[in-house]
């Protein structure tokens, strides 16, 4: 093994040493601050219940209770800052040598007496009062106090093997030894996660050291020097993590989040928040404007790796999701297209409303049908693709001058086309749209193929009742039923090519439109197939 590679070693056995070490410590701390720390939260809940409850006479006791798990937590933390090496200053601050372990337990024993003893008066008074949440928060206290008390000697000794069983010391062992392995990996982890990262800051030496360990890391680092820098910025580049300072003389940290937030394309950036300021008001306030996360100077190197980490992998999964959205919201925008060539717009919406049968009865409606004259021979002679182009062009125009009128197309069963008017959405004049889009039809067929032999259509129209409804699970249909519906077939089935035949209905509900009716040839009583004679009329003279 080479010099370089032992020393790489040495340093690595060293560093996961004290990671050791460093785990065992806080452990123990935990171990021991847990309770006096509960003793506190606890007490700030039944402060809140007696004020709330106005158990004024209460709170004297609470406040003393209060200066004491204070007083309880102040020693806590200068014996567990001392660690095992309890020598040197006392807790009052004077040089004890060998007496301090004494003076340590008789100056822990001082609070917690206290705490019991003011928690023991407060529960002899709430004794005969209905308060029973409160009681459970004063007892917690009490119990809290207790356990603190009955481990004294082992607080003051910090002897791992007399502050945990040795279970709890395996425990601590495996977490440190865990944390080690983690956090190689975790800096190999993040050398490989890598993106765009924006630095605000209106120091230049703090920009200049971040861009430099970030560009080590292999980030891309653009920097600002203000918020306005960092607003124009982001409007000219995609970024994947900002770095914000708060403390900025032209607009703070806050502010610029603030922005970050209210724009769209911004917020889903995730921002890291950078300042001096370690106060936890500070933190919250930037955590509730919108921050991911939040980091005082001077931060640890390894610990600004996870947070980058952690940031960059929730940009990417919030990027993977607004790509997903929006080929989600693509194939809806497909599949309403879809609907909607399909489906009148009306029916639709109600589909898109939760409708799940759709069935109306219309009083008055007008059907037409047209077909195509001649058109079997025509085929017999044709290819199929040019047939089906001959066919498309003729009912695409039909389409475009259905739509025009206001007239909703039903369907085309083979060479016939059917369109009706007053359904979904009924109206006062939908015989006149009806007629005026049999008149544009045929003029549209005697124009088209001016190189082809052009086809004829006959059209029969007729006005009544009908049902209308939604058919289908897999291919919708629009689809309109009764008897109004067969004599609109009959009548074209039994017209002219290049006329339109009315019934006696349709004349009738075109002189009720208040617009003078067209003029029209009789031809008497027209024997229709399965329904009989019927006055009919040709539009036009």
């Amino acid at each position: 093994m080479t010099q370089g590679a032992e020393q790489s070693e040495g340093s690595g056995a060293k560093a996961e040493e004290e990671l050791r070490k460093r785990a065992l410590a806080a452990y123990v701390a935990q171990d021991l601050g847990s309770p006096a720390r509960d003793i506190l939260g606890f007490l700030d809940l039944a402060v809140e219940q007696a004020r709330e409850l106005g158990l004024d006479d209460l709170l004297e006791y609470f406040e003393s209770i209060s200066q004491a798990a204070g007083m309880l937590n102040r020693l806590l933390d200068r014996v567990i800052e001392a660690g095992p090496e309890v020598v040197g200053e006392g807790v009052a601050g004077e040089t004890v040598g060998g007496d301090l372990s004494a003076k340590l337990r008789h100056d822990l024993r001082t609070p917690l007496n206290a705490i019991i003893g003011y928690s023991e008066m407060i529960a002899e008074e709430l004794a005969e009062l209905p308060h029973e949440a409160l009681k459970s928060d004063v007892a917690v206290i009490r119990a809290e106090a207790g356990v603190l008390l009955e481990r004294i000697d082992a607080i003051v000794d910090f002897s791992l093997a007399e502050a945990a069983s040795e279970s709890a010391a395996h425990t601590a062992e495996d977490v440190a030894h865990s944390l080690a392995a983690m956090a190689n990996g975790e800096a190999a982890e993040a050398a490989r996660q890598v993106g765009r990262i924006l630095v605000v800051d209106d120091i230049a030496s703090n920009r200049d050291l971040l861009s430099r360990r970030l560009t080590r890391d292999g980030h891309t680092v653009l920097l600002a020097e203000s918020g306005a820098e960092a607003l124009d910025c982001l409007a000219a580049v995609d970024m994947d993590v900002i770095l914000l300072d708060v403390l900025m003389p032209d607009m703070n940290g806050i502010e610029v989040l603030s922005k970050l937030k209210a724009n769209p394309d911004w917020a889903r950036i995730p921002v890291i928040m950078i300042s001096g300021l370690t106060e936890m008001d500070a933190v919250i306030r930037c955590i509730a404007a919108g921050a991911d996360d939040y980091l005082a100077k001077p931060f640890n190197h390894v610990l600004l790796q996870a947070r980058l980490k952690a940031c960059l992998e929730r940009k990417r999964w919030a990027d993977r999701e607004r790509q997903y959205q929006r080929r989600i919201e693509a194939e809806k925008e497909r599949a309403d297209a879809l609907l909607h060539a399909i489906l009148p717009g009306q029916v639709v919406a109600r589909l898109n409303g939760g409708e799940t049968v759709i069935a109306d009865r219309f009083d008055s409606v007008t059907i037409l049908f047209a077909d195509l004259v001649g058109f079997t021979p025509v085929a017999a002679q044709t290819s199929p693709v040019e047939l089906v182009q001959r066919l498309d062009c003729i009912f695409g125009e039909f389409d475009r001058l259905a739509s025009r009128h206001g007239v909703e197309k039903i369907k085309t069963i083979g060479d016939a086309y059917m369109a009706a008017a007053g359904v979904p959405e009924p109206s006062d004049d939908h015989a006149e749209r009806t007629v005026a889009l049999g008149q544009a039809m045929l003029a549209a067929v005697t124009q088209a193929d001016p190189e082809e032999r052009p086809f004829e259509i006959r059209i029969g129209i007729h006005t009544g009742p009908v049902v209308a409804g939604l058919l289908g699970q897999y291919r919708f249909v629009y689809d309109v039923w009764g008897e109004t519906v067969n004599i609109a077939s009959r009548l074209e089935a039994h017209g002219l090519p290049g006329r339109i035949q009315l019934s006696q209905a349709t004349l009738d509900a075109l002189s009720l439109g208040g617009s003078q009716p067209p003029p029209v040839t009789p031809r008497g009583q027209v024997a229709l197939k399965g329904i009989g004679g019927i006055e009919a009329y040709l539009l036009g003279a």
